[in-house]
Parts: C-alpha cells; sequence; structure tokens
C-alpha cells in the first residue's frame, strides 16, 4: 500500500523552494541538502569562490527555526575554539564549560580544508557520533544536527588535505562548477534586485518537531530488493579486481557508501513526491555519495580519471536490473 509522505514533506518542499529563490542554478544543490538534512547527513560542497556557497547555506538556515553558527577555518584554529572550553570562575572557584559553535542546530565550516589536523580530527567526533569530548567529559550535540563545510577548489597554499576518515563521515561530497552566461546575467539582476529592496523574511521557518516528523517519513520509503541489490552491486564493483575499474582503485569503498547511498535514494525520492526508490534516484546520487570515498590509483591518476570518472565508468557497466 503506498504511504502518503505529503503531510511531513510539505514544509520542508516549501523550505526549498524558499531557499532556491535566492539563488540561481543551483537546483542541485538546494536538493542535496535537503536530502541531507532529511536523512540526519553532513554536506561536503567544493568550488571555486564566488559560487554562492556560503550564501546557500545562509539561506538554509534562515529557513530553520533552531541555531546556527559559521565556523571559518584558518591554520591557527585550535580545537578549543570549536567545541568549548573550560573557564574557572574565581567567585565560586569552579570551572565552567563554554560551548563552542558546533553546539548550534546547523553548523556552516567555512573552507574546513584550511583548519589543522587537530581540530578536524575534533569535527570527526561530532559528525560521526553528534557529541564532543573537551575536558575529558563527552557533551551530546543538539538534534537535529548538521554539517555542511566549504572547500576552495583552487587554493592548496596553506590547507590540510581532508584525511579519508573525515570525508567518509559526509554523506554527500559536491562538485560546484561555474555558470554559463544566462546564469551568469540572472545572477547580476538578481544582485542588483536585492541592493535595491529589503529582504522579505522568511516565510517558512522548520522547528526540530518538524524535522523529524519529516525523517520518519523519509525512512518510511520503500526499497526493493532489486534496488538494493543495485546499490550493493555498485559499491562491491569498487573492490573487485577484475570488474570494471580493476586497476583503478587504490581504496574501494566502504559498507558506509551503501548506507550513504540508500539513505540518499530515500531522501530525494521523497522530495520528488514518492514513497519508493527508483534506479534514476541511485544514478544521479551515485556519485555524490561515493566519490569522495573512492581513492583512484596511481594508474586512473595517469589517465586523467579521477573518482567521479570511476563512478562513472561503474554506472555503465553495473546496471539495475
Amino acid at each position: 500500500m503506498a504511504k502518503d509522505l505529503s503531510g511531513p514533506l510539505v514544509p520542508v518542499i516549501e523550505l526549498a523552494t524558499q531557499v532556491e529563490q535566492g539563488l540561481i542554478g543551483h537546483q542541485h544543490l538546494v536538493q542535496r541538502l535537503m536530502v541531507a538534512l532529511l536523512t540526519g547527513g553532513h554536506v561536503l560542497i567544493e568550488g571555486p569562490p564566488g559560487l554562492a556557497k556560503t550564501r546557500a547555506v545562509k539561506r538554509l538556515a534562515d529557513g530553520l527555526a533552531g541555531t546556527f553558527a559559521r565556523i571559518q577555518c584558518t591554520p591557527d584554529l585550535m580545537p578549543s575554539d570549536m567545541t568549548g572550553t573550560q573557564v574557572f570562575r574565581p567567585d565560586s572557584g569552579t570551572f565552567d564549560f563554554l560551548p563552542g559553535p558546533l553546539f548550534h542546530e546547523l553548523v556552516l565550516v567555512d573552507e574546513i580544508n584550511r583548519a589543522p589536523p587537530k581540530v578536524q580530527s575534533a569535527l570527526l567526533e561530532a559528525m560521526g557520533e553528534s557529541q564532543v569530548t573537551a575536558g575529558g567529559v563527552t557533551r551530546a550535540l543538539p538534534d537535529p544536527f548538521m554539517v555542511v563545510a566549504t572547500q576552495n577548489s583552487i587554493e592548496h597554499e596553506g590547507t590540510f588535505p581532508l584525511p579519508e576518515a573525515q570525508l567518509d563521515r559526509f554523506l554527500l561530497h559536491l562538485n560546484l562548477t561555474l555558470p554559463d552566461a544566462g546564469a551568469e546575467r540572472a545572477i547580476l539582476d538578481l544582485v542588483e534586485d536585492e541592493t535595491r529592496s529589503e529582504p522579505a523574511p522568511p516565510a517558512t521557518q522548520l522547528g526540530a518537531e518538524t524535522i523529524h516528523a519529516a525523517r520518519d517519513a523519509v525512512a518510511a520509503v520503500h526499497l526493493a530488493p532489486a534496488l538494493k541489490d543495485f546499490i550493493v552491486r555498485l559499491v562491491v564493483a569498487t573492490r573487485d579486481a577484475e570488474g570494471p575499474l580493476a586497476g583503478l582503485v587504490e581504496h574501494a569503498v566502504s559498507p558506509r557508501g551503501t548506507l550513504a547511498l540508500a539513505a540518499s535514494v530515500r531522501g530525494r525520492a521523497a522530495l520528488l513526491g514518492r514513497d519508493h526508490g527508483l534506479p534514476e534516484d541511485v544514478e544521479a546520487l551515485a556519485a555524490d555519495t561515493l566519490s569522495h570515498r573512492l581513492i583512484p590509483s596511481w594508474r586512473a591518476t595517469s589517465e586523467g580519471l579521477g573518482s567521479r570518472d570511476l563512478v562513472a565508468r561503474l554506472l555503465t557497466h553495473i546496471r539495475p536490473w
């Protein structure tokens, strides 16, 4: 029997429309942000400066009733700058914990690859377990909790590449490209219009209860056994020494990639008004969910093949049925 997901999903769809209204050519980005919100995942957005990465996250934050924090990463950032620190109170002779910016429901980590490894390790615990450990005490983070990180794809001086364990904690990794002439003109008109008038207050603001209700609805989206097999075959093919990626993979996708792709398929299906996933959902999301979990071999790199190229090759060889 078909499940009615329309009720719990209506506010989320309205929020997606609201976020899109202030962006040009970023329907793909907005959909992926909504998928992550609906599945409790985190998103890494990579692209050149000036592509509205930060703007998109701020517009999402405007549509959420929870708290929002932005962390601008620099090489001298300390873990306590994110998690919080113990402060001594002379009047009482005790230490009080002052929560850091991670204790917000939506956290934007700008230019995450500029943060040193110790900071990235602190973020790893927060993203993986929704908790932080500071001063020997482990504290739970808000629920819902979502991290959206940005990464500049053209600057590498003074940066620290994200380790594979950190990348694996992101549900989705998006690559943004420069707009075409038509989108560029639309961006110019949009910004000029915004300078002439005051921005309207957000019409939709989602609270925690609404988000949890939407997540429950997404969890009920049906994945047929054949569709689950398709997802598994895609992931396992990255480990096949004689398959379509033979000799091209240094490190294959782990089971977390299977779980991420299945969860993302449910989220996309629900956003599109379906109570069941389809092969087109898998094909649309495979690159964003698997590419950052797949490390090409030296041979692949020498042939000019990146991880997204390898996922694309998989999709041409591994078919749904």
